[in-house]
């Protein structure tokens, strides 16, 4: 309803409905809806003003329509946010909302995962009443030293972004300041707008140029001149240099850069959980994986490496190997990102620019430089020796195969038959467990958007809606998702989603009866597997040793709607991975479950990841770890030292 020439009436709820159908992203030219739609579940908090929004703008249609598709967890609505916006570049994303309480609180956990991995989601979070009329209403918390403070305050230290609407004049600027940080690469992560559920449903006059189309561009800030000239000549002096690719290579679109610049100096490239696929498997200058779940070849050239060159790297734990990766007594860091607090780890050189922009940039600056013929060599030597190791875990022998329980595959040999029988462009998602180790080490990756694992907050649950949001975002792509039965069964409703949207995505689901990789750590820190296997608790001892549980995870999902393949061998897992593909786009999901043996492992890193271990134990199997332990930490390194040109540099001097 009008209310002037220059307004018109509106709830709030359907202000922001409007507000966000016309938010539009644009980089490099190339313009795209911010928001693909608003996933949500409603309750009382929401029901009636978002609700009915939605409702009413799904009725109207036409250009402003904002779709809405029901979820059935709040948490994994917003792993499948973020998933969608990631394989989006960051550059789409959806809107949450949920029901106030528990409804809303549910969403913590996709908060914090989207902030971690700097991944734009909008959540609209509903509250309790603003007026205060009704209190305390259902699901509302009191506490007698703050009348103002609800659950969602919770969402504060989650977000990059935080406001609550108690009146609708508050809005506009909420709205504004949202989209600024959704599309900011170095502010981004989870935007929170908490609502009252009695502000959702009130009306109010709104000017008509808020909804105007909006367009939020996506820069590229390029570097300063000086800060190539200073790491120009730092790289010219190195001997033996390294790069990291990170994750900001993908958002950047800089991988043909990254290629070009490898390619013209022959320095290798080591790739983080989110920069994995910078390369293409294959290149020779792709050493894959580096770090804690990295390659014997990326790991034996980082830890000689003179000079890092870290691009789009945030260098996470994993990443450095608890700050043990780099061994060189005098390496220095040149780091480039789009983020100053980013440039600034390891006293590292910083280049506050995008990856695209800096790489073009640096490789013109360093014209003629190339690494020795023998650093070359070197690294086809390392990396033929650690793809001889991938070839044999896909394809183990005799001595292995023949000590398998009938039906019993190993974890190797599922990930390289859905490597090798997928398509180059499928991609392949994983979050959490022993397997996304498995896949940074061993997946073979052959197109930029075709490796998707979580690993800045390793979400045990986001497998499944993080595949839908892969899917849905890409879906011209198969999608596999790869989950073991402990992150299965922290949350395979979204399945139900996938049934109901008719997106199809590919589950391979590893049964090996307990938490694999939280097994495997605990036995290395002297804990024996305690409390990570699925057993029946023994009558004579009363520990949870017993016989195995009888958890059919297939006919859960069968129960679910998905079409379920069971395999018991690994021609059976050839015949379901083709049958699954066969399947067309709007088949809904597929589940080929396939049990393994957890005790057969991926070949070793040769490195380390920084998990304390009891100082005293009256256990031997603790105290041998300690003494491993020990040993280990002795080789931590701080990286203090600031990276900066010496004379010798500048002179094309090799340090």
């Amino acid at each position: 309803m009008t209310a002037s020439a220059t307004t018109i009436r509106l709830t709030v709820g359907q202000a922001i409905v409007r507000f966000l159908a016309n938010q539009w992203s644009e980089r490099d030219g190339v313009r795209q809806k911010l928001f693909a739609g608003c996933l949500g579940i409603f309750g009382h908090g929401n029901v009636a003003g978002l609700g009915q929004a939605l409702l009413q703008n799904e009725l109207a249609g036409g250009a402003e329509h904002l779709p809405y598709v029901l979820a059935r967890n709040e948490q994994a609505m917003v792993h499948l946010a973020a998933a969608y916006a990631r394989q989006k570049d960051r550059l789409q994303t959806w809107a949450c909302t949920a029901s106030i309480g528990p409804g809303s609180t549910n969403m913590l956990t996709g908060t914090a995962l989207a902030t971690v991995n700097r991944l734009p989601v909008l959540l609209l979070p509903s509250d309790t009443f603003a007026t205060r009329v009704s209190e305390p209403v259902l699901q509302e918390l009191e506490v007698p030293y703050g009348g103002d403070l609800t659950v969602n305050d919770a969402f504060r230290p989650l977000s990059r972004f935080f406001d609550r609407i108690n009146r609708p004049e508050q809005l506009p600027s909420a709205l504004l300041g949202a989209m600024r940080v959704l599309t900011d690469p170095v502010e981004t992560g989870a935007v929170t707008i908490a609502l009252p559920q009695d502000v959702q449903a009130e009306a109010y006059d709104w000017p008509l140029e808020l909804f105007a189309e909006r367009v939020w561009r996506v820069a590229r800030p390029p570097a300063e001149a000086a800060d190539i000239a200073d790491a120009a000549a730092i790289i010219r002096s190195a001997r033996q240099p390294f790069i990291v690719a990170g994750g900001g290579v993908h958002y950047s679109g800089a991988e043909a850069a990254l290629r070009a610049f490898c390619e013209t100096t022959g320095i290798p490239v080591g790739e983080s959980q989110a920069g994995k696929g910078s390369l293409p498997h294959g290149h020779p200058q792709a050493m894959g994986a580096v770090g804690s779940t990295g390659t014997t070849a990326a790991n034996a050239l980082a830890r000689d490496a003179d000079v890092v060159i870290g691009i789009g790297t945030r260098y996470s734990d994993f990443t450095t190997a608890s700050r043990t990766a780099f061994q060189d007594p005098a390496v220095r860091f040149v780091n480039i990102n789009v983020a100053r607090f980013d440039t600034g780890k390891h006293a590292g050189l910083s280049i506050v620019a995008d990856a695209r922009e800096a790489l073009t940039a640096l490789g013109a600056a360093l014209d003629g430089y190339a690494v020795a013929p023998e650093h070359r060599q070197r690294q086809a030597r390392l990396w033929r020796d650690w793809d001889a190791r991938v070839e044999a875990t896909y394809h183990p022998g005799p001595e292995v195969v023949d000590t398998l329980p009938a039906g019993v595959l190993t974890q190797g040999m599922v990930l390289g038959r859905v490597n090798e029988l997928s398509d180059p462009r499928d991609v392949v998602v994983c979050a959490a467990g022993s397997m996304p180790g498995d896949l940074h080490k061993l997946w073979r990756v052959r197109d930029r958007k075709a490796y998707h694992v979580e690993y800045g907050y390793s979400c045990m649950g986001y497998e499944i809606p993080g595949g839908i949001g892969v899917r849905l975002a890409d879906p011209d792509r198969d999608v596999f998702i790869l989950v073991g039965d402990g992150s299965y069964l922290m949350m395979p409703t979204e399945l139900v989603t996938a049934v109901q949207e008719r997106v199809k995505v590919i589950v391979v689901l590893v049964q090996n009866h307990g938490f694999h990789s939280i097994g495997s750590l605990s036995e290395s820190l002297g804990s024996q597997r305690f409390g990570t296997r699925y057993r029946y608790r023994d009558d004579a001892t009363g520990r949870l040793d017993g016989a195995k549980l009888p958890i059919d995870l297939a006919a859960n999902a069968r129960s679910l709607g998905a079409t379920v393949i069971e395999v018991r061998s690994p021609d059976e897992l050839d015949r379901a991975i083709k049958d699954a593909k066969a399947i067309p786009a709007d088949g809904g999901p597929v589940v080929i479950h396939v049990e393994t043996d957890p005790t057969v492992h991926a070949p070793d890193s040769d490195s380390w990841w920084d998990v304390p271990v009891s100082q005293v134990s009256e256990l031997d199997s603790t105290r041998q770890a300690y003494q491993s332990y020990a040993t280990h930490k002795a080789s931590q390194r701080l990286h203090l030292a600031p990276t900066e040109p010496t004379p010798d540099d500048q002179a094309g001097e090799p340090r």
